[in-house]
């Protein structure tokens, strides 16, 4: 597996998890912990201008889906 299908992986599977469940990985759960180091992880790279040009405007619609659900009660 290349590192473009593992990029794309993550981001289907961060990207499935915040439309499923109507808000952003948590950071008091574990098992949602992968998720939120590869979006800071990711977030970082893109804002040192280090991101790969085919993954900027999918990682910036990503963000945008994050922002609709920023600080969203989770347990409602």
């Amino acid at each position: 597996m290349t590192q473009d299908e593992k990029w794309l992986t993550r981001y289907n599977e961060v990207k499935t998890f915040i439309e499923t469940n109507k808000r952003n990985p948590s950071k008091h759960r574990l098992e949602e912990h992968d998720m939120l180091n590869w979006l800071k992880a990711n977030r970082k790279v893109m804002n040192a201008g280090l991101l790969k040009a085919e993954r900027v405007e999918p990682f910036l619609q990503l963000l945008g889906l994050i922002e609709k659900y920023k600080r969203l009660n989770q347990y409602i």
